[in-house]
């Protein structure tokens, strides 16, 4: 099946000498979610911006749904809906005429019907007739995501889409993704929260400096970069850990009172028993135990620190 949307060695430099994106390759499936992780600067917002028209590459191309975003450009948008970070809309125009005036921007005709069923399900129905100064900034995302899907595109993009929403409209949001989805459209959101990610994502991409670092499936990543964490409840605090115990690394935590163990939870020998044998034979006892698998934000955390490790002073 070919896919929705395929990038292909895109570049961004600007003028200042700036590069803000290098080399980026990506392919997205309909119907899928991916989500776009990267801190403040990574490219998130250009890497969007280019695949909607918005800002000119320096370099690669953008395919979507099989016409090239340049010598195609009409037909590509017509397949993209994008809410933006910023609130961008005419302060002083009704919700139902802004949301109406986009669809036509696009050339689709006339539907009153569609309209109400898309405020509907954004729970604007009521704030139809209301002026966009009038709302509250949640309201106003809503406003923005029914602009955005106002000519029932077949991508939408969601550029930190929830920063700055109340918990409410977030779990209003991931309801509404999952259902857009479910209705075959594509959705490729970028986010700060990493629970985001690991709430509605299909696949995660790791953006840093310009460059995609990682692509993959979600549970995979977990499963394949995940560590695992083993904490001991110590039965008798101790000042500091026993050189008998030093080559598994351990750490002292919670004022003596625990014993941190990380290990690869996909290795063969993990050393938790021979730890657990040691520390019996050397007299040290534990009331309880317990692990954690590394969640996806820890993953993050340190593919974006690696990253930085290795970019030249």
């Amino acid at each position: 099946m070919q896919p929705v949307l395929s990038i292909a060695g895109l570049g961004k430099t600007y003028k200042s000498g700036h590069e803000a994106l290098s080399g980026v390759d990506l392919t997205i499936d309909k119907g899928e979610i991916f989500a776009l992780l990267g801190p403040n600067g990574a490219g998130k917002t250009t890497l969007i911006s280019i695949v909607c028209g918005i800002v000119t590459p320096s370099a690669g191309t953008v395919t979507v749904a099989g016409h090239d975003h340049v010598q195609g450009y009409r037909a590509a948008r017509s397949l993209i809906g994008l809410v933006p970070q910023e609130l961008h809309t005419d302060a002083f125009e009704k919700v139902i005429a802004t949301v109406s005036f986009s669809r036509g921007l696009f050339g689709k005709p006339r539907d009153p019907a569609f309209i109400e069923q898309l405020l509907r399900d954004l729970s604007l129905w009521d704030k139809r007739d209301a002026k966009i100064l009038e709302l509250s900034g949640g309201m106003k995302r809503r406003v923005m995501i029914a602009k955005a899907l106002s000519h029932e595109p077949e991508i939408l993009f969601l550029d930190e889409p929830t920063a700055g929403v109340d918990v409410e409209l977030r779990r209003d949001m991931w309801a509404m993704v999952r259902s857009l989805r479910d209705r075959g459209v594509t959705i490729i959101l970028t986010t700060h929260y990493i629970e985001e990610a690991e709430e509605m994502a299909d696949r995660v991409g790791v953006i840093s400096k310009g460059r995609l670092i990682l692509v993959e499936e979600k549970h995979a990543l977990i499963k394949k970069l995940g560590r695992k964490t083993l904490t001991l409840n110590l039965a008798e605090p101790l000042a500091a850990v026993p050189g008998e115990l030093a080559e598994w690394r351990l750490e002292l935590a919670g004022e003596g009172h625990e014993l941190v163990y990380e290990f690869d939870s996909q290795a063969e020998a993990t050393g938790v028993p021979s730890l657990l044998r040691r520390m019996s034979d050397i007299g040290i006892a534990f009331k309880d135990l317990h692990t954690k698998q590394s969640s996806l934000e820890d993953i993050f955390v340190g593919l974006v620190h690696d990253t930085k490790a290795e970019q030249p002073a």
